[in-house]
């Protein structure tokens, strides 16, 4: 059985242990992260300066042109470039008046270029560093930093969260547990944490099952067993934490989630609510990126939202006092091409894009690379998907260099070897 479970994808493991929960005890929330690192990585070196990191990912192929990239001859956009707040950051597109004020917060690396400019593949290598493969799935930042850093203690919620329905690679080859939890919708948040049978019968079942486990647990004690043992003491706590309410925007005040805005924005606003109550890792996708269609229409409204809610996540988090302690980061699978098409659209372009950092460390008003005068190509300091995320991993202060043997006995790192931009941090 259990080689049978290693050999499953990490969407099926976790499917696994979802139905596994759901038919002995009526939930279906998995407590991710918990004490199962004790068999895959100790202690971990301890935390950088990014306590918590927050993806945003733009699912379709952000341009890179129409929002932190602008140019002014003739692969311009249709709206002229804006000044911004920071002298280190000039311009951005027309489109991005809410974080030009807030360009003083933030660090753009606009010399990022990728090897794939298919979707799947572009937000593959952009969650794990590492290139799609038939025989592995590849773990993602938040399942790596669980891996070496453990559970935060005194935290009973989930080590890692992702908001919105887009496909994502989880824990990759590390156990089901450290994949994160899925909120398909913000304004609905967590699904199935109370039991329909109530908590006395619930309890009459977690002491049935553990008196019916309890001489198998003690006949064969490795990890594996123990791993599957604590599974269900971590959601027992999880059960009864006053902190499942950091999942519950409707607590927020009306003025606040106005200024995120609709969609997106309350998966921002989600976020901020994780993060705040001690979730390590969270990432929150939308789409309507990509665009071959009518970009100036699109970009007024995908762009302006975008807009909208990462400007009120800065904000918001640097007014709580969380920024210096929160990496949020903006990525997409690829950019989109310089030249505008037939239908008043650009088309998919891996060579040239721009990824965003902001706190955690990282400086404000800060620009990495560049691409030449029209964005068609990588100008300056090029930087690719496994450096993005080695930096990432870097200023959460895991080993981006150690070395990890995969259950099939082939060594891995955070973000493939990438080199970490160390000019990005104050």
């Amino acid at each position: 059985m259990k080689d049978q479970l290693l050999h499953l994808d990490a969407a099926t493991r976790r499917e696994f242990m979802l139905r596994t929960a759901k038919t002995a005890l009526g939930v279906s929330l998995i407590p991710v992260g918990s004490s199962l690192r004790a068999a895959t990585g100790g202690e971990g070196p301890g935390f950088g300066k990014a306590k918590a990191v927050i993806y945003l990912f733009m699912e379709g192929g952000m341009s890179h042109i129409d929002t932190f990239d602008p140019k002014t001859g003739s692969t311009k956009g249709a709206k002229d470039p804006i000044k911004t707040k920071a002298d280190g950051i000039d311009f951005l597109g027309g489109y991005m008046t809410e974080m030009a004020k807030q360009a003083d917060k933030f660090s753009l690396i606009r010399s990022m270029t990728s090897k794939t400019g298919v979707h799947e593949g572009g937000r593959y290598i952009m969650r794990t560093g590492y290139e799609p493969r038939g025989t592995i799935i590849h773990p993602s930042m938040g399942a790596w930093a669980s891996h070496f850093l453990g559970r935060i203690k005194g935290v009973t919620l989930p080590d890692s969260v992702t908001i919105g329905s887009g496909q994502h690679p989880g824990a990759g080859f590390f156990p089901p547990a450290l994949s994160p939890v899925p909120i398909s919708s913000p304004e609905s948040g967590l699904q199935n944490t109370r039991s329909g049978v109530g908590d006395a019968a619930l309890q009459k079942r977690v002491a049935l099952m553990n008196e019916f486990d309890a001489g198998f647990r003690n006949k064969f004690k490795n990890d594996d067993v123990k791993a599957y043992t604590e599974f269900y003491e971590e959601t027992m706590k999880l059960l009864k934490s006053e902190d499942l309410k950091a999942f519950d925007i409707s607590q927020e005040p009306a003025a606040i989630k106005e200024k995120y805005g609709r969609g997106f924005g309350q998966g921002c606003l989600l976020a901020r609510r994780l993060v705040q109550h001690g979730v390590r890792f969270v990432e929150v996708q939308t789409g309507g990126w990509d665009m071959h269609n009518t970009i100036d229409q699109n970009m007024n409204t995908v762009g302006g939202g975008m807009d909208k809610a990462f400007a009120a996540l800065l904000e918001d988090l640097k007014e709580q006092g969380m920024l210096e302690s929160t990496l949020v980061v903006l990525g997409s699978e690829f950019g989109r091409t310089p030249d505008i098409n037939e239908n008043s659209g650009r088309d998919h372009y891996p060579l040239a894009f721009t990824a965003v950092m902001a706190g955690g460390g990282v400086k404000g008003g800060f620009t990495y690379g560049s691409t030449d005068k029209d964005g068609r190509r990588v100008a300056d300091k090029q930087a690719t998907p496994p450096d993005f995320l080695s930096t990432i991993g870097h200023a959460m202060g895991l080993p981006v260099d150690e070395v990890v043997m995969s259950p099939s006995n082939r060594p891995f790192t955070v973000g493939d070897k990438g080199s970490v931009i160390t000019e990005m941090f104050a």
